[in-house]
């Protein structure tokens, strides 16, 4: 500002033509009634032009006023001019402060003189007197400026204290402000996207708040923000606090953007925090800012001009970051509501005030604070600005006035080694960046540099340092906002700065630079300390070194040891309290004086709320109080684990209103990080050494550990986002661990990084981490992240194989950058530059860059800004690459050309193997590996696709000419887009010459019928066209097929046409047809879904004979009815390779034709005729069969789910016998009623050609036909609901039916009367095999009436009634009357009436001879009376089977029976089953002829109770009885417990049967001396010929007891002594008296124990008895040691001379080969052997061979068992020889053995032949494939029981099955248990069951059906069984 001067000394004219503009727009903003006084002063001809100018234009009236005016004062005199500047300055409000005071001082002050002259001014033009007006001015003018005085003088007082510690000059216009944008009203969320979204989105812009434009000085950023709030950013110690008060010196001395005439107000925050009281604004300014001597009165003159003009205010608010509370807006009632001033208010609320406009609205304000923290300011400031960190240059100025300002100007070499130092470590560059940590890198390079010199030389410089150097921060008053972190420059890229021992390792010439960021710390902190010089506060000894000589840090640290502890406890404290300022009481003398001796401490001056001033002091640095906490946390006891474990957490870059406040730059953890490395152990042992805790090396020892863990723990979670990964890396990069790096990369192999900025130092902690894993495949994604291009500098370190930029800020500037970086990553692999800025000259640089790394595989350059040159420079390198696989270019500005470009690429570079183009939005390139290529692992071509692109004549002419120089193309997609008729017609000319393997795609395209023509012409214009796809309606799709070899011969080519949904007419036929040719070679022709209608059937039938190589039709949809479907049947009598017609819904839905070549007659196939799903009418069936008359050839005609009325049934029947050609008639599922089934049936009378006849409503219906005539037919007829009516019209059908063999009507509800009415007219019926009336809802009395037909009957032979769970009535027939007939009636719960009627029936019938009762609830007295009943009938067996026939209720019974009828041959008991065998009485041998004998003998022969509990007190009853039957031959009370009382029972009988032969004693459980009491029964019948002993424990007495009993039996012929247990002695005894028996003529000694003497004397007996014919040895134990096998032998050999062996039993022998070899010579001999059992030998499939080979000798045998073997393939085959000679055999058992496929084929030829196989097991053979097993046993019609059962079989095996099934009448039981039968088998094998009544059970356990499904299979039929039991 211009010093104050008279009028005299300053011209008055020439102020006002400087200061022109300035006025004009002062009275601009002046109202008219103050421009209208101004001009009344004007002379008169002045008024009167200025007045006519403002009538002229009356909208412009004031300006012209005012420009007039001026032009005026340009000439006019001093005193004019003086007059009016006095009037202005009076009468015009807010004039800025600089030019009223300029313009009072050149004018002076208004005299009454000059106030006379003004006469135009006048009362009522004034409010008030101009004398009155300036009297209430001038004083707050004065005041004001005294005020402003003041303060230029504190400011002034303020910078120069600042300046001493300065080290060079602040110049505002060298500092640099980046401009941001704001991001208003919008939090900060986590970018991170997660693994699904990755590389999905383009981030959004920087992270950091609002996003960088280019930098501006700071001056010039501040030039417009008057009246606006602006925020200036810095990190800690970045300057602001200086700059701040840089800027208020500049204003107190008239420089700078701020105008000298505002009051510039500096508020300091910390200063702030001390105010815990309310405040008005005035007490805020004046008590705290700028306390006045002067009295109330001018502080309210002050205030009041404040008020009045709050645009002359600049109010600087600096360090927000310290503040203790949060900035929020004030709410008030109305918006735009001003706050009261003078209202006293806490300090944050007169702060947000001031920010949001409500006091003093239009001042400027200035806050400064660190970047987290303008979150809480968003909304309220107009201008963002963020300090730039110093780069290389500003740093090494500033380094170098360092060392000249600190004394080092004389060794100007001293300031190029530190400049050199500093340059080459990446810390201390990091760190130098920002001037405060500058200033401190520069102490540390000056006590490395001069400690390394060493000498006193070196203390006195440091001295002199000291004592130059004030305790400053660098310029920063205090610390605030996000410390950035630094890297390292690789891994052990520098030297360690402190060894094991805690020495320093640094070479005088050139110290060593710390590795870590904390270890820098700890260095710097060692040469803060020995700037302390010789006093060592320690209380221990004082080193001898002396006092100025080089000390290590170390003995630094130890002499220094309890001052260390001492600020590290006080740093610590001020961290958790939150507290950076400490007041002097705050800290000991001694610590606060070294400290500030040091320049740790930095001292501040504090107003207090009593308005004293009072000094504070702070760290030098923030950093360095987190860094001196850190070393509290690892070396004392007094902070816990857990609050350690507090204090370790990530942060985070992104910022959000929610985040908790804090003064410091969350760094701590990063220092706690790098003391853990085992680097700084020492270090941290010394001064946990101080805390004064015992054991400092186990602490240290354990908190580095838990730090450890802590980070391990980090490393492995995933979930962490991307800043926080990239605090890992740092902290990771402290530890200098490599296994921690290892772990970071092992959960994230790809970190992604999404807006943030990242400094240098980031980018050096990823390159530890990325650098530490090898060659692992890592990668980095960063997405719209800010980095200054020498962050890619790093890349090269990482070993990356995938890089990744997105994001708009990414332009050729970068991309250059990092082209010269690519070349250097040898690694990588994937590329992606997305989303950018990237243009053709970008991607010229990255192309040339690309073409220098070979291992490259993917490239991703998609959304930029590319043109077709773009593309062709990304182009060109394809061929240079030879591991390209995939290049993506989508979403750039090019056009088609740069996408042809690629494709004329394709002829030199033969790796591409793809091109995919969806517009310009997605383009794709596809390549092949170079040494697939040439290797050929790659076969198939590339692929071309060019998607919804905009199609004309001229592009597809241009791609076409470049498709025809490419090699082959597999496929050429080019859909969408509007395809013109003409633009086709180019494309279809081109085609021949292109090269296409597989296809072309032209979907939605829009094309039409003209269209559609040109395309079918293809198939006759181009060879390679081979099949053509199209579809019109929507989604339209086109598709033309090739053949993929052009030298294929075109007449083996099939070629098909489908133009489906074409919307073609039968007028459009013609124009198809005529662009196929003359003669067309069409395979396949689809024209479904059309609309050609009947007409359009009649052309495509016409042109049938020129389709010549047809193999199917599909004309469906195509509105075809009935008559069309009459001229399809006429086809296919006409057409002699038509073969099939399938037509749905009358011809409204599917309509197809299949064709079969030409063959002969032999060869000629069925033809099928198929209608479903249609509802025929009678007319149009007649028609329909008419047609079908003339069909020559065999055909079915299937009707199934039709509807068919009875109209329409019988006109079929009317024309059925005509139909000689039909084979069957299918009307599976169709709707017909009850009549419309009896006329069906009625064909089996109308035609001898009628096989069968099968009707079920909605189900399975058919009638075969024959050739010529049928020799039997089967009717089935279930599941209707037939009435008296229908059944009289089915019965006399049937009487029509010569050759009926089955007749099946069950489930047809016919209830007893239908039945009773059936079966009487059975007779009358010509039935030769069976009839069904199962599930007929029969009472007992029906059942008895089915019964009743084996006497009503002659044919019947057997009857089977069940009234249970199935409901089973089965009548039986026979080839004549006289066979004999049973009967069986189950589970009917018969009363005593039903059992009278049964025995009539047994009374009519005479050959009647089987009778069974199963499970009816008889009772004991019922069955009794039913037995009386049977007395004098003929011969017969009958068996009643309760569950109560069991123990003393079934000798009763015995007994009961023997009473009640005398005709009774045989009488037995079996488990739960009574059997009786009657005889006539003529037949029973007479015993006595006294009538009148009380106890009348009894014929009786045979009496039996076996196995049903039976005791020995039980048979007391029977004594009585048994000793009547004096014939009696045989009795067997077997597996029963008969105890002493069952013996002695056997005593008293014994001697009254002289007839007996046959006694069997066989014992379930044993008991002492029973063999004893029966040897003396056995000796009282000398008669027995067949003892049966088995299952005894006999002791060696009994043994020589039972010897001596065997000797005295003459008559003995066969002995059973299977699974007795004895002694080696007591079985010696016993083989040797049998060996004695030579009249033996059966043996058996099954599972017992025989040692070598025993077999010795077995195998003598066996050479002695020559008469065995039955011999059991199954399971014997030899104990004969190592002689077991000639043990084996011997025995063989004893066998020798038993030429009348009828069975041989060797079961579990193991006798191997050589038995078997034996075993082979003996079976010529016994050429009447009927069994032979050899199951386990570990027979081989050789042997196996041998042995089948043996048997054919054996003509008469009847049984083979050869399971549990290993017989293979040459048994298999030897059998399909030998088993067709064995007629007799009927049972087969081969389980458990080793058969694979060709032995089941083998095994199957054999079954062919086995007419009389009943039983055949074939468990676990070890094979599956078991179908022509089952195909096979169709010939086995005796087969009864089948075992199929653990072998896989799948439903392949349960199909053939099914299908023999109805083969095998006598078949009662199928396992197949543990398979693989699905549900699709068993519902096979359930319609199979229809046709088997006699099938009882078949087994299907452990298969592929669930258990829901088995239980709704077991619904279907019972006899499905899906248990284990």
């Amino acid at each position: 500002m211009d010093e104050e001067v008279g009028p005299e000394e300053e011209d008055v004219c020439s102020v006002l033509a400087q200061e022109s503009n300035e006025l004009s727009c002062i009275l601009s903003r002046q109202s008219p009634e103050v421009i209208m006084m101004l001009c009344d002063m004007m002379p008169g001809d002045v008024r009167r032009s200025v007045d006519q100018l403002a009538l002229a234009s009356s909208s412009a009236a004031a300006p012209e006023r005012i420009a007039a005016m001026l032009e005026y004062l340009r000439t006019a005199n001093a005193a004019v001019c003086r007059n009016f500047l006095q009037s202005m300055c009076m009468l015009c409000e807010n004039i800025p402060m600089h030019l009223e005071s300029k313009f009072i001082s050149v004018a002076g002050y208004p005299t009454n003189g000059v106030e006379s002259s003004s006469h135009s001014l006048t009362a009522e033009k004034s409010p008030s007197p101009p004398s009155e007006q300036q009297a209430s001015k001038r004083p707050r003018i004065d005041h004001w400026e005294h005020c402003s005085i003041a303060v230029k003088s504190l400011l002034l007082r303020r910078w120069k204290r600042l300046k001493e510690r300065l080290v060079r000059e602040v110049q505002l216009e060298d500092v640099w402000v980046s401009p941001r944008h704001m991001n208003r009203g919008r939090e900060r969320p986590d970018q991170t996207p997660g693994p699904g979204d990755r590389g999905n989105r383009t981030p959004d812009s920087d992270g950091d708040y609002g996003s960088m434009e280019s930098r501006v000085t700071l001056e010039s950023f501040l030039q417009g923000s008057a009246g606006q709030v602006t925020v200036l950013l810095g990190q800690a110690g970045s300057g602001k606090t200086l700059l701040m008060s840089c800027l208020g010196q500049h204003w107190a001395q008239n420089l700078g953007p701020i105008p000298s005439s505002h009051l510039f107000v500096l508020l300091e925050f910390r200063q702030l925090n001390l105010l815990s009281r309310p405040l008005s604004l005035s007490e805020l300014l004046f008590q705290y800012y700028l306390p006045p001597q002067a009295d109330d009165s001018e502080k309210s003159a002050v205030l009041d001009y404040l008020l009045s003009n709050p645009e002359q205010s600049c109010w600087v608010l600096d360090g927000y970051d310290e503040f203790h509370s949060k900035i929020t807006r004030i709410e008030t009632q109305r918006n735009g509501e001003l706050l009261d001033p003078q209202i006293l208010r806490p300090v944050a609320e007169l702060i947000s005030g001031l920010l949001s406009r409500q006091i003093l609205p239009g001042c400027t304000v200035v806050v400064t604070c660190r970047l987290r923290d303008v979150m809480d300011l968003e909304g309220m400031a107009d201008n963002v600005g963020e300090l730039l960190r110093w780069e290389r240059h500003e740093i090494k100025e500033y380094v170098e006035s360092y060392f000249v300002v600190k004394g080092h100007a004389t060794n100007k070499a001293l300031g190029e080694q530190a400049v050199d130092l500093l340059l080459s470590s990446r810390h201390l560059l990091a760190m130098s960046s920002l001037p405060a940590l500058c200033n401190i890198c520069c102490i540390c390079l000056e006590h490395l540099l001069l400690e390394g010199r060493g000498g006193r030389r070196g203390s006195r410089e440091r001295e002199r340092s000291r004592e130059r150097e004030g305790g400053g921060r660098g310029g920063e008053g205090s610390g605030g906002g996000t410390q950035e972190r630094t890297g390292e420059q690789g891994r052990g890229g520098g030297n360690e700065d402190i060894t094991r021992d805690g020495t320093n390792v640094s070479p005088s010439s050139s110290p060593h630079i710390p590795t870590s960021l904390t270890q820098v710390y700890l260095t710097v902190l060692g040469a803060f300390l020995n700037r302390g010089g010789g006093r060592a506060t320690d209380d221990r000894p004082k080193t001898t070194a002396p006092p100025q000589s080089p000390v290590s840090l170390l003995t630094t640290l130890s002499r220094y040891r309890s001052v260390v502890c001492a600020l590290s406890q006080l740093a610590w404290r001020g961290l958790e309290e939150s507290k950076i300022l400490f007041k002097e009481q705050e800290i000991s003398q001694d610590v606060l004086q070294f400290s500030i001796r040091t320049g740790l401490f930095s001292q501040v001056e504090l107003r207090h709320e009593d308005g004293m001033l009072g000094p504070a002091y702070c760290f030098i640095h923030l950093t360095i109080q987190e860094f001196l906490a850190a070393l509290r946390i690892m070396t004392s006891e007094d902070v816990t684990e857990a609050q350690l474990k507090k204090r370790f957490n990530l942060k985070s870059r992104w910022t959000t209103k929610s985040d908790r406040k804090t003064v410091f730059t969350d760094s701590l953890h990063l220092y706690v990080c790098g003391l853990a490395s085992p680097l700084c152990r020492e270090a941290l042992v010394q001064l946990a050494r101080g805390s004064g805790g015992p054991g400092a090396l186990k602490l240290v020892q354990t908190r580095q550990a838990l730090v450890l863990k802590l980070l391990k723990n980090l490393c492995g979670n995933n979930t962490l986002t991307g800043p926080k990964v990239l605090q890992l890396c740092h902290c990771v990069q402290e530890t200098q661990d490599c296994q921690l790096a290892k772990e970071v990369v092992g959960t994230r192999p790809i970190l992604e990084i999404r807006n943030i900025r990242l400094l240098p130092s980031d980018m050096d902690a990823l390159a530890f981490v990325f650098g530490s894993v090898g060659d692992v495949g890592v990668g980095l994604d960063f997405g719209a992240c800010s980095m200054e291009p020498e962050c890619l500098d790093v890349l090269p370190r990482c070993h990356l194989h995938y890089l990744s930029f997105r994001g708009r800020k990414y332009d050729d500037k970068f991309a250059e950058k990092l082209s010269s970086i690519l070349p250097k990553v040898t690694t990588l692999r994937k590329l992606e530059f997305c989303g950018a800025c990237l243009t053709d000259l970008g991607a010229a640089s990255l192309a040339s860059a690309l073409q220098k790394c070979p291992n490259i595989t993917e490239i991703n350059l998609s959304d930029n800004s590319l043109t077709d040159r773009g593309i062709r420079h990304i182009a060109d390198i394809f061929t240079k690459l030879p591991g390209l696989s995939s290049v993506t270019l989508g979403r750039n500005n090019n056009s088609l050309g740069g996408v042809n470009y690629i494709i004329e690429k394709m002829t030199s570079c033969v790796n591409i193997q793809h091109i995919h183009a969806d517009g310009m939005k997605d383009i794709r390139i596809t390549l092949s590996q170079s040494s697939d290529v040439n290797s050929h692992k790659n076969n198939s071509a590339p692929a071309v696709r060019l998607l919804n692109q905009s199609w004309d004549k001229t592009k597809i002419q241009r791609l076409s000419r470049s498709l025809a120089r490419c090699p082959a193309l597999s496929v050429l997609d080019v859909s969408g887009g509007q395809w013109e008729v003409e633009t086709l017609k180019s494309l279809a000319e081109f085609l021949p010459r292109l090269n296409i393997t597989e296809k072309i795609i032209v979907n939605d395209s829009c094309l039409s019928v003209e269209g559609l023509v040109v395309l079918t012409a293809l198939l006759s214009t181009c060879p390679a066209v081979v099949e053509l796809n199209v579809r019109l309606e929507s989604p339209d799709s086109v598709s033309i097929m090739f053949s993929g070899a052009t030298d294929q011969p075109r007449q083996e080519t099939s070629r098909k046409l489908c133009l489906s949904c074409c919307g073609l007419l039968p007028v459009d036929l013609g124009s198809v047809w005529r662009s196929l040719g003359p003669s067309s070679d069409l395979t396949l022709l689809d024209l479904s879904s059309n609309s050609l209608g009947n007409k359009g059937l009649r052309k495509l039938l016409d042109l049938l004979p020129r389709l010549s190589k047809i193999q199917e039709i599909n004309a469906s949809k195509n509105d075809i009815s009935m008559e069309g479907v009459v001229m399809l049947a006429g086809a296919l009598c006409s057409r002699r390779n038509l073969t099939e017609v399938h037509i749905s819904d009358g011809g409204r839905e599917q309509v197809i034709l299949k064709f079969c070549p030409n063959k002969s007659d032999e060869e000629q196939q069925i033809k099928n005729f198929r209608v479903i799903h249609s509802s025929i009418l009678p007319s149009d069936m007649t028609k329909l069969c008419r047609r079908l008359i003339q069909c020559p050839s065999h055909f079915e005609l299937d009707l199934s789910h039709s509807s068919l009325t009875d109209e329409a049934i019988k006109n079929l029947l009317k024309v059925l016998p005509k139909m000689t050609s039909l084979q069957r008639l299918n009307v599976s599922h169709s709707d017909m009623s009850t009549d419309g089934a009896l006329t069906l049936v009625s064909c089996l009378s109308d035609s001898q050609r009628v096989k069968s006849v099968e009707l079920r409503p909605q189900s399975k219906s058919f009638i075969q036909f024959d050739t010529v005539k049928a020799e039997q037919a089967s009717c089935r007829l279930t599941h209707f609901n037939l009435s008296s009516d229908n059944l009289e019209r089915l019965v006399g059908i049937l009487q029509q039916c010569q050759q009926l063999s089955d007749l099946d009507l069950s489930n047809n509800l016919l209830e007893d009367e239908g039945v009773n009415s059936f079966v009487n007219s059975l007779p009358r019926l010509q039935i030769t095999s069976s009839v069904n009336l199962s599930s007929n809802s029969l009472t007992r009395q029906g059942a008895l009436d089915v019964a009743g037909t084996l006497c009503t009957c002659d044919q019947v032979s057997a009857v089977e009634v069940s009234l249970g769970a199935e409901q089973r009535s089965l009548i039986r027939f026979g080839r004549d009357g006289s066979c004999d007939k049973t009967l069986s009636v189950r589970e009917s719960r018969l009363e005593p009436d039903h059992l009278i009627r049964l025995a009539e029936i047994l009374s009519n019938c005479p050959s009647l001879t089987k009778l069974e009762l199963n499970n009816n609830w008889l009772q004991s007295q019922w069955v009794e009376d039913f037995v009386r009943l049977l007395s004098g009938h003929r011969k017969c067996d009958v068996s009643i089977e309760e569950c109560w026939i069991t123990s003393e209720a079934a000798v009763n019974l015995v007994c009961r029976c023997l009473d009640v009828n005398s005709n009774i041959h045989t009488i037995r008991v079996q488990q739960t089953t009574l059997h009786l065998s009657l005889m006539k009485s003529a037949e029973l041998t007479s015993v006595s002829d006294d009538s009148s004998d009380p106890a009348p003998s009894m014929p009786t022969e045979k009496i039996g109770l076996v196995d049903c509990a039976v005791e020995g007190h039980h048979l007391a009853a029977m004594s009585s009885i048994v000793q009547r039957c004096p014939l009696l031959t045989e009795l067997d009370l077997s597996l029963n417990s008969l105890d002493r009382e069952g013996a002695e029972f056997l005593c008293s009988v014994l001697p009254s049967l002289p007839n007996l032969t046959t006694l069997s004693v066989g014992s379930k459980e044993t008991y002492a001396d029973a063999v004893v009491q029966l040897s003396v029964a056995l000796l009282q019948s000398t008669g027995i010929q067949c003892l049966n002993l088995s299952g005894h424990v006999i002791s060696d007495r009994e043994a020589e007891i039972l010897a001596r009993v065997f000797l005295k039996l003459p008559r003995l012929r066969s002995v059973n002594l299977s699974r007795c247990r004895w002694t080696v002695t007591g079985g010696q005894e016993l083989v040797k008296a049998l060996g004695q028996c030579v009249n033996l003529e059966g043996l058996c000694l099954a599972s017992v124990l025989l040692d070598e003497d025993s077999r010795v004397f077995l195998a003598h007996g066996l050479r002695k008895t020559n008469s065995i014919r039955r011999l059991n040895l199954n399971n014997v134990t030899m104990v004969m040691g190592s002689a077991e096998e000639n043990g084996v032998q011997d025995l063989l050999d004893a066998m020798e001379g038993l030429t009348q062996m009828e069975e041989i039993e060797l079961e579990g022998w193991r006798m191997a080969d050589r038995g078997v070899e034996q075993l082979t010579r003996l079976l010529p001999t016994w050429t009447g052997l009927r069994k032979i059992r050899l199951s386990n030998n570990l027979i081989s499939d050789q042997s196996g061979e041998k042995l089948l080979e043996a048997l054919r000798s054996c003509n008469h045998l009847e049984e083979l068992h050869l399971s549990s073997n290993s017989l293979g393939d040459l048994t298999a085959a030897r059998m399909s020889l030998v088993l067709p000679s064995l007629t007799h055999l009927t049972v087969l058992d081969l389980s458990q053995n080793k058969l694979d496929d060709e032995g089941s084929v083998s095994l199957s030829k054999a079954l062919v032949y086995m007419k009389n196989l009943t039983k055949i097991n074939l468990t676990s053979t070890g094979t599956s494939e078991l179908c022509a097993v089952a195909a096979s046993l169709a010939h086995c019609h005796l087969i009864q029981d089948v075992s199929l059962g653990w072998n896989g079989c799948g439903d392949n095996v349960a199909v053939e099955l099914a299908n023999i099934l109805p083969l095998c009448q006598k078949l009662t039981r199928l396992d197949l248990e543990s398979n693989s039968v699905s549900v699709s088998g068993a519902e096979a094998l359930v319609r199979a069951l229809q046709s088997c009544p006699d099938l009882q059970l078949i087994r299907l356990w452990r298969n592929n059906i669930s258990s829901s499904e088995a239980q709704r299979l077991s619904l279907k039929d019972r006899r499905l069984n899906f248990s284990s039991t």
